[in-house]
């Protein structure tokens, strides 16, 4: 682990004004921010920088339901995930002003015997015939992540809008950079074991569903879903390993929309609010938290790899990042 952070900061070089930093945070996704908060909150001046707004990341498309989904490596991942669970829970008692809520739903044939130790410290969970019922946090996440973005704020962190096309540009500002960029990571570390795993999905006017429901298939990339959010139902999805494709594909909406009517029939004719794509930073080792020396004296701390559970181990993964840091 590094020692403590020194006090010392740089003056900023796009726009001339002094801003202090410990800390640079490279990405400012839920990994990146929830990372900056939790050193922001231990003292850590900390700075983010973000080519994209929050609102225009990977996580903000997340469906978000709480769940440790296609993530490794699995003897860390219970913990991370628990960690974080229960940050959530505590958060859920201000859904409007955090976007966390607990909602009761089923992981379609799912049996707790089959998930690893961390299942077990579900509470309430219940095997039913359709699979596992359980309460677990379901985020919105345009609203998380602007409650991420104040809540930095309030604690004296900066974001900036700022592409970052090497560490050596942060480490010239502060001694320590944090590399939370998601699938940007792949270029800037650089780690060809970065992949994009596809996912698309459905957001339309919920014609009641009150309850989530999940079904995957671990022999193909079609998954099924369905999250009602504030904003309306959001039905999904897909897991398309190394395809990199952003733009909503028609045919495979339409599927989406025939396996959710499939669960709950009254979905058929429900009005189509938008469609959305994400890639899911995955990586092929797992998830990477990691410290090493850059050049200069400066520490590089690793917090990437996340897949599509970035937000299910946000905390967890954040404390471990943060510790690194010293």
């Amino acid at each position: 682990m590094a020692g403590p952070v020194p006090r010392r900061g740089r003056e900023h070089r796009e726009t001339g004004v002094s801003a202090v930093a410990d800390a640079i945070v490279v990405g400012g996704g839920v990994s990146g921010l929830t990372t900056a908060l939790l050193l922001a909150e231990r003292g850590v001046r900390v700075r983010v920088w973000s080519k994209d707004p929050a609102s225009a990341t990977t996580s903000a498309v997340a469906g978000a339901l709480w769940w440790p989904y296609r993530i490794e490596p699995a003897a860390l991942v219970g913990g991370w995930s628990l960690e974080t669970l229960r940050v959530y829970e505590e958060l859920s008692a201000d859904p409007g002003r955090t976007g966390v809520r607990m909602v009761a739903g089923v992981h379609g044939g799912e049996r707790l015997a089959a998930l690893g130790p961390w299942a077990r410290r579900l509470e309430g969970a219940t095997e039913v015939a359709g699979g596992l019922r359980v309460t677990l946090p379901l985020i919105d996440m345009p609203t998380h992540l602007r409650w991420l973005e104040d809540r930095l704020a309030e604690a004296g962190g900066v974001v900036e809008r700022r592409a970052v096309t090497g560490f050596a540009e942060a480490a010239a500002e502060a001694p320590v950079v944090v590399n939370c960029a998601g699938l940007g990571a792949r270029e800037l570390v650089p780690d060809s074991g970065v992949r994009p795993v596809r996912g698309q999905l459905v957001v339309v006017e919920n014609p009641g569903v009150d309850e989530w429901f999940t079904l995957a298939d671990p022999a193909s990339s079609a998954t099924t879903y369905l999250f009602p959010q504030p904003g309306g139902l959001v039905l999904g999805g897909t897991a398309e390993v190394d395809d990199p494709r952003t733009a909503p594909d028609p045919r495979t909406a339409e599927e989406i929309l025939a396996r959710c009517a499939r669960v709950r029939p009254e979905v058929a004719g429900a009005r189509v609010i938008s469609h959305r794509v994400g890639l899911r930073p995955a990586r092929d080792a797992g998830v990477r938290i990691e410290a090493e020396p850059l050049p200069g004296g400066g520490l590089l701390v690793h917090n990437y790899g996340h897949g599509g559970a970035g937000v299910t181990v946000a905390r967890g993964c954040a404390r471990a990042a943060a510790q690194l840091v010293g």
